[in-house]
């Protein structure tokens, strides 16, 4: 995500609308999901282990984090959704990427609701509810934006998106991965995986 955003979204925003132009609308979407970050705060697994074990308050941990991670999940699919209109190849890695982080926040939506009730159901649902937050907002994307993007306002909600996947990766990805005592493992994992997205861009 980070690779792609310095080397794909942000430098065609700014060859389309300009550096001044292209760079603002990257910093917008960088405070518009930290805003929304400082709204709804993040929960993740390690966080739920200082829960209270009173159902009452796992099932309060469950619900709050299933909302605040719909609301994280919501500009992430606009997110996929505009890099993939502006280029398929660049859509695809997306959409895996944030997959991929879209696993460890499931569990940690399902895990307390499923301790709390003890209802595999429940915990699915839940857990549902809050990922179809995801497609949600790229069909709203579709719906309400799609008509008015002008190849202007295309690139400019690129870089918008660049700001937004350079803080998703900053703030979330990466503190998760070096959680441990192996973090230059970290490291590797994040070279390797701007490795391979340079040569997927090459091959496509």
């Amino acid at each position: 995500m980070i690779y792609i955003s310095f080397v794909e979204l942000l430098p065609t925003a700014v060859a389309d609308v300009g550096f001044f132009q292209g760079n603002v609308a990257f910093f917008v979407g960088i405070f518009f999901i930290m805003l929304i970050d400082f709204l709804v705060p993040h929960e993740y697994i390690a966080e739920h282990a200082k829960v209270s074990k009173k159902n009452r308050g796992l099932m309060k941990a469950g619900v709050f984090t299933a909302l605040g991670i719909a609301i994280h999940n919501f500009p992430e699919g606009l997110a996929t959704f505009m890099s993939t209109l502006k280029d398929v190849s660049l859509g695809l890695p997306i959409a895996l990427a944030i997959a991929i982080h879209n696993i460890p926040e499931g569990i940690a939506v399902s895990m307390p609701v499923f301790y709390a009730t003890k209802s595999r159901r429940k915990a699915f649902l839940y857990s549902f509810l809050s990922g179809i937050a995801e497609p949600l907002g790229a069909v709203i994307g579709f719906l309400l934006l799609l008509p008015f993007l002008t190849p202007a306002i295309l690139s400019l909600t690129l870089a918008f998106v660049a700001g937004i996947m350079v803080f998703i990766s900053f703030d979330e990805l990466l503190p998760l991965s070096f959680q441990g005592k192996k973090a230059h493992l970290a490291i590797v994992g994040i070279i390797a995986g701007m490795l391979v997205m340079m040569i997927s861009l090459c091959l496509i």
